[in-house]
Parts: C-alpha cells; structure tokens; sequence
C-alpha cells in the first residue's frame, strides 16, 4: 500500500485506518498504532466520501481575475446574449481560472465533477479543451466528466448540431440542450436532434429545463417518450427541471413514476427561492438525483464559492429535512449517491473504490452539513490534495 490514513471514523462509525494502493482504497481495518506505509493521522476526524459536483460551468469563470460587475439583462435570453457580447474581452475561457476553479472545488472536497462546457459558434470545441488541459495541470487529482452544452441553442444556431455531434465522437461523455421551447421555439424539433446524436455516438444527455408549469411538464412527457424510443435509459439527466415542483398533486406521482421507469435522473442547485422538488415522490421511485455548484462568479452571477456541502445545507433547509435520517441523506446526495453522475457505480468509503476522502472535523454528518467546517484533508484519486484547507496540487 502507499498511504494509511489512519484513526478516521467513516461516516462517524468508531476509528479505523483506510488503506491506500495508487488510486483505490485496498483496505480498512482496525484502528491501530503500526508502522509501514505512509501513515497520515486522521485526529479521529469524520471522514466521508469526496463529495461529487453534479452540475458545474467550469469554462465560464473569472475566478483569480479582478471583479467583475454583474450586467446585461435579466432572464435567461438576457444572460446568454451578455454573456456573449463580453467573454472574450475577459479571456473566457480561461485555462488559469478554470484550473483555479477546480483547485477550490478540491479545497472542499470535491473529488469528481461533471461539468457543462460551452459549445457554440463562437467557441466550437475550444471550450472543451480548456478544461481537458486543466485537469491535465492537476495530474488526475479531480475527476471531470463534459456535458457538450449548447448554451446559445441548437436549432436557431445552425452548425450547433455538428458541433455537438463532432464533440460526441471525440469522447465527451454527454451532450446537452437548454429549454427546446423557450430557447429554440421547437421542443420536439430539438430534443429529435439531440436523441439522434446520442443513439449514434452511444453518450448521454444532460438537458438544462428552466421552463415552468405545463410547458415544464409537457418537456418531460416528450424527453420521456425519446429517451425509450432510443433506447437511452439511464443515460439522461435533467438539470434544474423547476416545474417537477409546480406539477399539481393529482400528477405528481405519475409524472415521477415515467421519470423513474425511464431511468431519467434530475439535478439540481437547490436555488434560494425555487420551488421545493417533491422529495417523498422521487425518493418512494428512488429516481436518483444530484447536486451543484453550477457557475462560480461567472458573467450570470457573482455568487458561488465551490463548496457542495453549502448546496446540500441549502437542499436540506429547502425541503425541510430536520432528522438525523433525512440530513445523512442530504450529505449522501453530495457524495456516495451521486457516483453515477460521474460512471462511479461505488463512489463510497469501501474497498475498491476510487480513493476520494474527505476529513472533517465534525461530530457526524448532520453536524458537518450544519457548519460546513473545513476541509481537513482532502484524498483525490490517491493523491493527498489539501492539507489543513490547502490545495497541494
């Protein structure tokens, strides 16, 4: 083995030591004082798994440059076109911000991410392989899945499609789309086009769904119907999907139920204001869902630090999840439950799974997820990433 953390308590079970050969977790015994491998003490600290992102823009940041004021219009179509108008002057995308990005992701835990990247006619693929060579600059130390995310639409922007279709066949694990009603004036005319590019080149589908109320749900009948017709079950996600929590309560049970059977999983950031998801209804279908960050002080908004155990406190207060039981399973959805969203089937503290830990030091979970402290040792991939809240890669 090459590192023994040693006197940790996973989940806040009683001390052990965790065994560590290259990148995997090859053991976990009994808490003892024996030499050997490089042995680092865990001080009895909580140890729980490196949480995983499960929606990031880590192409649209300006993190480590001077402040950037947040203009242009509100709403959806407002942000994207100012988005535009002012990426360039700023340098984004930016290998330096987006590895700094990645860096404060791992100084609180955040071992795997899966994050959307710009694609459009203005960009292409440069975008893409900007983060590629920042998690090249970390040497494996976080883990990074890419959404191909046609931020400006697909249908109205004609050469979108290739773009996407070419980002597929050079290996990007998804492809993404944004509102096909609000955004291409053609639900069923882009969500066609996406399907297709991603029964031909064997990817998944991470599909941005602001759109609200009947119009919100209508989306999900048709994602549903083409995610059977191309035989892409399990391999689609909805991210924010703000109309599963306005579905009247007579639907609400179906409509989660044709999620679930589809193998259609749902992200979310848990945004102030939003309306709460019907939490009992996807847990009763076990329809699997993840959390995060989304952008990090980008031209939409100057908030974020990077910090997905903040977005599961959010989560937990936005759903009004109070008991032990609930708050464990606020922490789960930021760290072991959300492994599928980054092809972890395991992502836990077991043996076998990829080394991601994190130290805390925390009484337990629910006590961790109140108050967020911080990140005492961060184990990425079998590489010590932060020590005592510094990044070392």
């Amino acid at each position: 083995m090459d590192l023994v953390l040693a006197n940790v308590r996973p989940w806040g079970a009683a001390p052990v030591d965790i065994e560590i050969t290259g990148d995997t977790i090859t053991g976990i015994v009994e808490h003892s004082t024996a030499g050997g491998a490089r042995r680092v003490d865990g001080r009895r600290h909580l140890a729980l798994p490196g949480f995983v992102n499960a929606h990031a823009h880590v192409d649209k940041s300006w993190w480590g440059k001077p402040w950037v004021s947040y203009g242009g219009e509100a709403g959806t179509q407002g942000r994207i076109a100012h988005e535009r108008a002012v990426r360039d002057s700023l340098g984004i995308p930016s290998l330096d911000s987006t590895v700094l990005v990645l860096r404060e992701f791992l100084r609180h835990g955040t071992t795997r991410v899966r994050t959307h990247v710009d694609v459009d006619l203005g960009t292409g693929l440069r975008g893409i392989e900007t983060v590629q060579r920042a998690v090249e600059v970390l040497g494996g130390a976080i883990d990074v899945e890419i959404v191909a995310f046609p931020q400006d639409g697909v249908l109205r922007r004609p050469g979108v499609r290739d773009l996407l279709d070419e980002a597929a066949a050079n290996g990007v694990a998804h492809i993404g789309g944004l509102d096909p009603a609000a955004i291409d004036r053609d639900p069923a005319g882009q969500l066609d086009q996406l399907f297709e590019i991603a029964a031909a080149r064997d990817c998944g589908i991470d599909i941005h769904l602001h759109d609200g109320g009947s119009l919100g749900w209508f989306e999900y009948e048709l994602i549903v119907e083409r995610t059977r017709r191309f035989g892409r079950e399990g391999r689609v996600n909805v991210s924010h999907g703000f109309a599963l929590g306005s579905v009247p309560t007579d639907r609400v049970a179906r409509t989660v139920a044709d999620l679930a059977a589809a193998g259609i999983t749902w992200s979310t950031v848990a945004p102030i204001g939003s309306t709460p998801l019907p939490l009992a209804s996807m847990r009763a279908e076990n329809l699997a869902f993840g959390l995060g960050t989304d952008g990090i002080r980008d031209l939409w908004s100057p908030y974020g630090d990077g910090d997905i155990l903040r977005i599961a406190q959010n989560f937990a207060r936005l759903h009004a999840l109070r008991s032990d039981a609930d708050l464990q399973y606020a922490v789960e959805v930021a760290s072991s439950r959300a492994g599928q969203f980054v092809s972890a089937p395991v992502h836990d503290i077991v043996v076998g799974a990829r080394a991601d830990i994190v130290l805390l030091d925390a009484e337990n979970p629910q006590d961790a997820l109140m108050r967020s402290p911080r990140r005492e040792l961060v184990v990425a991939g079998g590489i010590v990433a932060v020590e005592a809240g510094e990044v070392r890669v």
